[in-house]
């Protein structure tokens, strides 16, 4: 993909002569627009007298220059961007209309093919200039996403392919506003990552292309990549992951990229659920709707996206991504209900349903890196149950855990970062559902409270180590609609690990 150049200025936006000259306005509690930009303050107070732009969240309005005032505009085109209504001091919220305008920004673009784009950074109350440009940027370039590798390309009529370059104005200047800048761009083309692996057919990304993109970026941010392969897991008695792969040509993997920032420094290990592709083994899934099982990685994608970020970032915290990877066949030795396995420590799991085989992997992934690393905390990510979808729908991530701190800590960077969580109960009473007659415990408790059912399984390899599990399962893919957020794969919890890191204090 064809990387966005991003360039700070302090040059007049009426001299800008390329594409499009994209000027913002938010609305004030009265819902009118505040005061615009001389050079089309006119065209402006005429617009609004008229009701073709009010400033409402998404609201648009395209002019051709030359407009009316002193000075002419150069431009080829100018677009007015509504920010929508001021929402007292929820900054969240605020932060996340910035996003969305920076996704209609996004969608304009390409709607009009332009490459080259002037942005003037507009004032939002209660946010600092730096955090509006993190936002508008971010919300820039995770609309400008698209994934066309497996199409032909259309020579009468080329698709769009990026916006090339974005000029910035802002009224201050220096490292503040391009750091800002920088971790937008860090945290938006993380999350395109993630999307671009959940894109990709079963038969395209498999566990080892999670073993090959994490060798990637270990040379390239000189972290520490291990991938334990079949034997070593073998060695290592991970039943879990080994029996969910025993129906699958695919060899598992369990991936493992490590950044070091110091001896002092605390650990925050972060899994993921890589499963490639979930037929659901011999517990067959329904064929209709199955084709969307290649998104079962989507865990496993977002935290090796997130890396990215951290490599590129450098944060004062160790952080330790582990993906376990493969995909769930019903091959003629494929995992049987009544079979039991046992996991990496000795915990034996009777198999109910093997289409519950996320908590499989994750739990041998969970045990593994707890006990090597030793971490200060721990959160694992995965598209694990249905039942999150009719507790919370497409628009929350479910949470549960251990640990009412991280819990906190996750909620708020989830609002900051517009990917909302809710966190739901785990007492005790929730594990009575998957004590088993023939081993430690089973893999299911039944549809009642399935998604808790579900967290109360992998809280038995935890331990008394802070822990928090995040249900991707109704946000990976159809989550809310927004303007920065395409249809399919979302790319969801990956800026929220990106913001529980930059804002990261000792545990």
């Amino acid at each position: 993909m064809i990387s966005t150049k991003l360039i700070l200025t302090q040059k007049k936006p009426e001299i800008f002569s390329g594409d499009l000259l994209v000027c913002c306005f938010e609305q004030d509690k009265k819902d009118k627009v505040k005061e615009g930009w001389a050079p089309v303050e006119k065209e402006l107070k005429k617009a609004i007298s008229l009701g073709d732009f009010k400033g409402s969240e998404g609201d648009s309005l395209l002019l051709y220059p030359p407009v009316s005032g002193k000075q002419k505009l150069s431009a080829k085109r100018l677009l007015l961007i509504g920010i929508g209504k001021q929402d007292g001091d929820k900054l969240s919220a605020a932060r996340e209309r910035c996003r969305c305008c920076g996704g209609t920004i996004a969608a304009k673009a390409a709607e009009l093919k332009a490459e080259k784009l002037f942005l003037c950074i507009p004032e939002v109350v209660g946010l600092k200039e730096e955090e509006v440009l993190e936002c508008l940027v971010e919300g820039i370039l995770l609309g400008d996403y698209r994934f066309l590798k497996y199409k032909k390309p259309d020579k009468k009529d080329p698709a769009f392919l990026t916006i090339k370059e974005i000029q910035v104005r802002a009224s201050g200047s220096g490292k503040d506003l391009r750091q800002a800048m920088l971790q937008g761009k860090h945290a938006a083309l993380a999350g395109r990552k993630a999307r671009d692996m959940a894109n990709e057919p079963g038969n395209g990304w498999t566990p080892t292309s999670f073993a090959e993109y994490a060798q990637t970026l270990s040379k390239k941010h000189k972290m520490q990549c291990t991938v334990l392969d079949k034997q070593d897991m073998k060695k290592l008695k991970m039943g879990g992951i080994l029996g969910v792969n025993q129906g699958s040509a695919e060899p598992p993997k369990m991936v493992i990229l490590e950044y070091h920032a110091s001896e002092k420094a605390q650990t925050i290990l972060l899994v993921g659920k890589g499963l490639t592709f979930d037929s659901g083994g011999v517990s067959l899934k329904p064929s209709a709707g199955m084709q969307d099982m290649k998104y079962d990685m989507c865990g496993g994608a977002a935290v090796l996206s997130m890396m990215q970020v951290v490599g590129a970032e450098k944060p004062k915290v160790n952080v330790v991504a582990i993906i376990p990877s493969t995909d769930n066949m019903s091959g003629s030795s494929a995992l049987k209900p009544g079979d039991i396995v046992k996991h990496y420590g000795g915990t034996t799991s009777e198999i109910i349903n093997t289409d519950a085989e996320g908590r499989l992997i994750l739990a041998d992934a969970l045990a593994y890196g707890i006990e090597k690393y030793q971490p200060a905390c721990v959160v694992d990510l995965a598209t694990l149950t249905g039942a999150v979808i009719l507790g919370l729908g497409h628009h929350r991530t479910g949470l549960l855990g251990n640990n009412q701190d991280l819990i906190n800590r996750l909620l708020t960077a989830g609002e900051r970062s517009g990917e909302p969580l809710w966190q739901l109960p785990l007492d005790k009473e929730y594990v009575e559902q998957i004590k088993s007659d023939v081993a430690d415990i089973k893999n299911t408790g039944g549809r009642p409270a399935g998604t808790i059912t579900a967290a109360a399984y992998l809280q038995k390899f935890v331990g008394d180590t802070p822990w928090a599990h995040m249900d991707i399962a109704g946000t990976a893919w159809d989550f809310t609609q927004k303007s920065y957020i395409p249809k399919g794969p979302s790319g969801t919890g990956v800026r929220t690990l990106v913001e529980l890191v930059r804002s990261w204090k000792k545990f």
